[in-house]
């Protein structure tokens, strides 16, 4: 009966993962012969031979941070749990009151100091690579007091969310992760819809895009006219990224009333006017696309399996390691710790499939912006191509990126095929039909 469950649970994840995929991997025949030119073209991003060799080396780099975090994270958890750690924060927990509310968010206070420290090497080596290839111009005054920032953050929301969820265990005990999985969803989709008005200003500072680049913005609004979506002035932002960082980069957030679309001044300050509608347009694709409420959606689907394996795994290992861990039942404050240890494995085997999902829809949003900027700037071939091309200079992308590195880690196609594939798409130069603007 369990095993029927498990293949249930994982099935119904599967095909909606598939569902979606097949959605967004849908390619018209224009599409995909500029895909087929893009794959063999190596000339549409290009790096001067010393540049191509210190994003060579920055790659590398990247590479190993990336695997040395990802294999980092749980064996930490472990340590923590091995060496009798997560039974001593217990231990203080408990010793300084009888109050549950503050015997939970003392034991979160520990282990996110734990946790903190731990991570703090490969954080400072990370600032410290970005710092050296000019990629970060943050002081580590700064950069100390964004941590600070974050821990504040995880502690309050953490602790709120540990109190839940020992709550639910005590209220049931073999259901839990059903109960649990429902509050986890609001405040999933609560915590998409304040982030823009509460998280980001904490870390950036934003201003209307009219008040600086009023030009900039009717142009953009000939963009959001031709998608025919609702992003009016009032939400685009600039985000003073230049007192942080070189690279170049726009995203969207939030959704309803707090929907925006987000330009960095660094991006502003390198590119022209056509080239930030085409970065623009790729934004507002995500909205027009559906993007943003499918991964939503997505993700709220994916917890209710991720908390039931995270269920039978917390109850095996507390089976199996509970008594030399110290920690004898799902109510101790430590099971907290073996429920992030299952969670955090099962997240990390699901990224390659997390992963192809973001890539395909980003694929997407590059085929809306330039669909989405024809007729508005004068070349959007070039301009797309061009946008990349510093895109990827000012972020020293490795035009090569190792197969099996980009399978489980990159979240966007790479900047080489990009690059190559706006230059390559143009239907209406053969009279053919757009995908997403087809009259």
């Amino acid at each position: 009966m369990r095993l029927r469950n498990t293949l249930i649970l994982l099935a119904t994840l599967a095909a909606v993962f598939a569902i979606a995929m097949g959605h967004f991997a849908r390619e018209t025949p224009t599409e995909a012969q500029a895909g087929r030119i893009a794959l063999h073209n190596s000339t549409a991003y290009t790096l001067p031979p010393a540049e191509l060799q210190r994003a060579v080396a920055l790659s590398r780099t990247h590479r190993n941070l990336a695997v040395a975090d990802t294999l980092w994270m749980p064996l930490q958890l472990l340590l923590i749990l091995v060496l009798g750690v997560t039974a001593w924060m217990q231990g203080v927990a408990v010793s300084l009151s009888r109050n549950r509310w503050l015997q939970g968010f003392s034991f979160v206070f520990l282990l996110l100091l734990v946790t903190h420290l731990l991570d703090l090497p490969l954080g400072i080596y990370g600032h410290r690579v970005a710092q050296s290839y000019g990629l970060s111009v943050q002081g580590w005054g700064s950069w100390l007091a964004d941590i600070a920032k974050m821990f504040a953050l995880e502690w309050l929301l953490g602790g709120l969310l540990a109190m839940l969820i020992f709550w639910v265990i005590r209220w049931s005990p073999t259901r839990w992760w059903f109960w649990f999985w429902i509050p986890a969803v609001l405040c999933l989709v609560a915590g998409v819809f304040v982030t823009p008005y509460v998280i980001d200003p904490l870390f950036n500072k934003f201003e209307p895009l009219a008040q600086s680049n009023p030009t900039l913005v009717q142009q953009l609004e000939q963009v959001v006219a031709r998608g025919g979506i609702n992003i009016p002035p009032q939400r685009m932002f600039l985000m003073k990224a230049s007192a942080k960082s070189t690279q170049l980069n726009a995203y969207v957030t939030g959704f309803g009333a707090s929907k925006r679309v987000v330009v960095w001044d660094t991006t502003i300050a390198r590119c022209t006017p056509d080239e930030i509608s085409f970065i623009f347009a790729h934004e507002m694709g995500h909205y027009a696309l559906g993007h943003v409420a499918m991964g939503t959606a997505i993700s709220c689907l994916a917890l209710l399996p991720l908390f039931w394996l995270g269920f039978h795994g917390v109850h095996f290992l507390l089976l199996r390691y509970g008594t030399s861990w110290r920690i004898p039942s799902q109510q101790d404050w430590g099971s907290l710790v073996i429920l992030l240890l299952v969670l955090c494995v099962l997240s990390t085997l699901s990224d390659p499939f997390a992963n192809a999902f973001s890539r395909a829809i980003e694929h997407n949003a590059d085929v809306y912006a330039q669909e989405a900027v024809h007729g508005i700037v004068a070349n959007p071939q070039q301009d797309g191509r061009q946008a990349f091309q510093l895109l990827g200079e000012l972020s020293l992308d490795d035009p090569t990126t190792h197969p099996l590195y980009a399978l489980w880690f990159n979240t966007h196609p790479p900047i080489g095929f990009r690059a190559a594939f706006a230059e390559a798409y143009d239907p209406w130069a053969t009279g053919q039909q757009p995908k997403y603007f087809a009259k």
